[in-house]
C-alpha cells in the first residue's frame, strides 16, 4: 500500500464582497480520506447553492482537520489601515490558518488559491513552517482540498452575514454592485456614517461612492 500524501488546501471567502467578514479556510487532507470528498462531490463553492455549501462544510469538518480565521470587517479595516493591501491581509489570513494546522498535524504540501507572490505569506511564517512546500495555482479549486477549503470559507462568510443582519436588523446584500450602494445609503441613513466601518470594507470604491450621494442628497453624516 503506498504511503498517504498529506497537504493544507487553503481559500478565503469575502474578498469580492463589500459587506461581511472576510473568511479564509484550510483544510488537512490526505490521500487515504480523499474519497469522502469525491463522493459529496466537493468542487468550487461559487458552483454550489448557499444551503449545500452550508451542509457540506459541515461534513467536511466533521471528517477533516480544519481551521477558520473570521476578520471581521473592523478588524480588516485595522488590518488595512496597516498594512494598505488587500494581498498583505490576505497573506496575514493565510499565515493563521497555516501556523494552526501545522501546530495539529506534519503535511507535506500547502496548496494556496494564487493571489499573490507566496514571500508575503512567508513574511508571518517561522523558518520551520517556511520549509513546507508551497505551491500556488490559478483557479486553485482545481485541487480538491483548496475546493473544500472554499467552501468552508464560504459557509463561514454567509453564517456571519447572516449574523451581522440580526445583530443591525438590516439586511445587507452580498457583492459590490449598485445593489449594495443603495444598502449602504439606507444603512448611514439609519445608523450613521461611523457604523458603516463596523459593517463593510473600506477599500472598496463603494465606501466612496456612498459618502458622495450621501453628500449630494445633503445628508450629514
Amino acid at each position: 500500500m503506498a504511503n498517504s500524501f498529506s497537504w493544507i488546501g487553503i481559500d478565503e471567502s469575502g474578498k469580492g464582497d463589500f459587506f461581511g467578514y472576510l473568511i479564509i479556510a484550510g483544510v488537512i487532507v490526505d490521500s487515504e480520506k480523499i474519497e469522502i470528498l469525491k463522493e459529496i462531490n466537493v468542487r468550487d463553492s461559487k458552483k454550489i447553492s448557499d444551503n449545500r455549501v452550508i451542509y457540506l462544510s459541515k461534513v467536511i469538518k466533521q471528517n477533516f482537520k480544519t481551521s477558520v480565521v473570521s476578520i471581521s470587517p473592523k478588524k480588516f479595516n485595522e488590518l488595512y489601515k496597516k498594512f494598505k493591501n488587500i494581498n498583505k491581509i490576505l497573506a496575514w489570513g493565510h499565515s493563521r490558518v497555516i501556523k494552526n494546522l501545522l501546530n495539529t498535524e506534519n503535511v507535506d504540501r500547502i496548496v494556496i488559491d494564487k493571489f499573490t507572490t507566496k514571500k508575503y505569506i512567508e513574511d508571518f511564517l517561522t523558518e520551520e513552517e517556511k520549509n513546507v512546500e508551497k505551491i500556488e495555482i490559478i483557479k486553485g479549486e482545481r485541487d480538491i482540498g483548496v475546493a473544500a477549503a472554499s467552501i468552508v470559507a464560504r459557509a463561514g462568510f454567509l453564517l456571519s452575514l447572516k449574523k451581522l443582519n440580526e445583530i443591525w436588523q438590516f439586511e445587507f446584500p452580498k457583492g459590490a454592485s449598485d445593489i449594495v450602494d443603495k444598502a449602504g445609503i439606507e444603512f448611514v441613513k439609519k445608523y450613521g456614517i461611523e457604523n458603516l466601518t463596523n459593517v463593510s470594507k473600506i477599500n472598496f470604491k463603494n465606501f466612496k461612492k456612498i459618502e458622495d450621494d450621501l453628500s449630494k442628497l445633503s445628508i450629514n453624516f
